[in-house]
């Protein structure tokens, strides 16, 4: 069965079902080590997912637009059939399990102006590949670091940050950061690293540090298994001061999707926590988020492990985070962190750790957690009913027959707690946005549409929830001026009818997923949990404001409050109109180009 679009004739094999819970892009596809950044045909030099891949295979060998004629690898993508038990794929008017790994991409259009409808490249980049990763490397965003040090010594008290961007206007990256900014020597002399990850090139992020660095002892947690696990071993075994530590996934079909650095220095301690993957790509041309914390300093000789504690409690809760592991190795981190001075964090730390929780232990992870900080510790507000909740993810699990299985159920609960409100649930009409690029969000990228090799939202699992693509809302920032570099970051936050204020903020490696949130099993007894996930939760009384919410910027960038929080893609979010489509990876994208003159096939 297909489905004609105004981009091609829908259509998947079914060779490419998903399994069970299994999150999109999420399967594991391995490839034999290789040179750094890519291998023969292609093929990247660390495991990655089936989405990315595919996009890199896109990049190197783009299809042109066939002008009526199509090349034969079309033409055959193009005669596939649904399984026989599909349903048509339809998402005009429908109401309403998934992550990535990664490669490279470029596009040089500024973000300011959006192409026009079959946006044309310039003619030397038409139906050309994209840069190679070594030109990827050598053209990142260049701005001084020096300019780096002044920004974190400025007014900015959320210590909030993007990534920096290639490709838009400069003065959209002055705020940004890029991977070697956050190495660099002048935010410390390093003495050690960890660097949790999903998707790991190491190569390319050994490469990353400054020259003195790169023989300090590094420690990667990673989640990989069976032969992409050798392939990481075989890649370490080239750096004496590199060791692995493998996350333990027990239950079927999660991962490890944290993504924090763990930086030690002479002069103190610093934590990081983003949403982008160690490899080339996801430092290029996406849209990504940070939390950079403080330097936190040595607690003095005698000091007990419990000093240097903040109000948030973050320091406990990292140590609890990190022992959750059962690893040696991260045991020692641990007893590092008691050695150091937390109490300057303003965050609280909401991570997800494997496993099945009962009673109080359900409240230590996943939306659980998330659902005990915001009623122990965040105002209540007028009018809170009105108030929706907005999410934000490059990736979307599956959640059920329709809405009240998960989303508008137990997730929407958690979400929508503020303060300890007595009186009878009434959740049930809060608003729900969900914002998730669309197919022309992708097409008319910076990336073009290998963009959307790190949102694999796979067919056979939209196919299943027709229902969910009512509370679809595209991207769009031009705030940050990032609405052409297409979203990795996860962000979910509680805003006002207006869009002026915010009641909290999260970002977090968890996207749209019962398997990196938790689901109820045992009629709500116990809460299941699949994979490792962390983020940071801003709330509005740890920054000195007593009015229950922060006033959101109009710019990102701009001089406001600092009090006014950086919000890094525009509000109130759009809706789908008639014609948008969600972008789903595994299906071909042919009628119109992307800014390159290329189309999408994803075999």
């Amino acid at each position: 069965m297909s489905q004609d679009s105004e981009h091609g004739k829908w259509t998947v094999s079914s060779s490419d079902e998903s399994a069970g819970e299994q999150e999109d892009g999420e399967k594991p596809s391995t490839s034999l080590p290789q040179q750094t950044g890519q291998g023969k045909g292609s093929e990247p030099s660390y495991p990655c997912s089936e989405a990315r891949k595919t996009a890199l295979k896109r990049k190197m060998s783009p299809l042109k637009h066939p002008d009526g004629s199509f090349p034969q690898e079309m033409a055959l993508a193009l005669k596939q059939k649904l399984p026989p038990e599909g349903q048509d794929w339809c998402l005009s008017s429908s109401e309403d399990e998934d992550d990535t790994k990664g490669q490279k991409g470029k596009g040089d259009a500024a973000a300011g102006a959006r192409p026009k409808e079959h946006c044309p490249a310039p003619k030397e980049q038409r139906g050309g590949t994209h840069k190679s990763l070594q030109s990827q490397e050598s053209s990142q965003p260049s701005e001084k670091v020096q300019d780096t040090w002044d920004l974190l010594n400025g007014e900015n008290p959320f210590r909030f940050f993007l990534t920096k961007v290639k490709g838009i206007d400069s003065k959209y990256n002055l705020g940004a950061l890029h991977i070697k900014d956050i190495l660099s020597p002048l935010f410390g002399t390093l003495v050690s690293s960890a660097q949790f990850n999903y998707c790991i090139d190491l190569g390319w992020l050994v490469k990353q540090y400054p020259k003195e660095f790169r023989e300090k002892p590094l420690l990667i947690v990673h989640g990989e298994k069976r032969e992409s696990k050798a392939e990481l071993q075989e890649e370490a075994s080239l750096y004496d001061n590199v060791r692995l530590c493998q996350a333990k996934l027990d239950i079927a079909f999660g991962t490890h999707h944290t993504k924090m650095m763990l930086l030690h220095y002479e002069e103190g301690l610093r934590v990081v926590i983003h949403t982008s993957n160690l490899i080339a790509d996801d430092w290029y041309q996406k849209t990504q988020g940070i939390w950079l914390s403080p330097l936190y300093p040595r607690l003095p000789p005698g000091a007990s492990a419990s000093d240097g504690e903040s109000h948030t409690m973050f320091k406990s809760d990292l140590i609890s985070y990190l022992m959750s592991y059962k690893s040696p190795a991260l045991g020692k981190w641990a007893e590092t962190i008691k050695q150091h001075d937390f109490s300057e964090t303003r965050v609280y730390l909401l991570g997800s750790t494997p496993g099945r929780y009962q009673n109080s232990d359900k409240e230590k992870w996943g939306h659980l957690r998330l659902k005990k900080l915001l009623k122990d510790h965040v105002m209540q507000v007028s009018d809170q009913d009105s108030w929706p909740v907005i999410g934000q993810f490059s990736s979307i699990g599956s959640m059920g027959a329709d809405q009240s299985k998960w989303l508008c159920s137990e997730f929407r609960d958690s979400l929508t707690s503020l303060g300890n409100d007595t009186k009878a649930l009434t959740n049930r009409d809060i608003p729900i946005h969900l914002v998730y690029p669309t197919v022309e969000n992708v097409r008319q990228s910076l990336e073009g549409y290998p963009a959307g090799g790190s949102l694999p939202y796979s067919i056979e699992t939209a196919k299943k929830q027709l229902w969910l693509h009512a509370y679809f809302h595209k991207w769009s920032a031009e705030t940050s001026g990032r609405s052409r570099a297409m979203p990795h970051i996860k962000t979910y936050m509680r805003a006002s009818p207006d869009f002026q204020k915010i009641a909290w903020f999260l970002v977090t490696s968890a996207n749209l997923s019962k398997a990196a949130w938790g689901a109820f099993e045992k009629k709500g007894t116990q809460l299941m949990i699949r994979s490792y996930e962390l983020g940071v939760l801003f709330l509005p009384s740890e920054f000195g404001l007593n009015s229950g919410y922060f006033q959101v910027k109009e710019s990102m960038f701009s001089n406001e409050p600092s009090s006014s929080f950086p919000v890094p893609y525009d509000l109130p979010p759009k809706k789908y109109e008639g014609k948008d489509r969600p972008w789903i990876w595994n299906i071909p994208y042919t009628r119109a180009p992307d800014t390159y003159g290329n189309m999408w096939v994803p075999r």
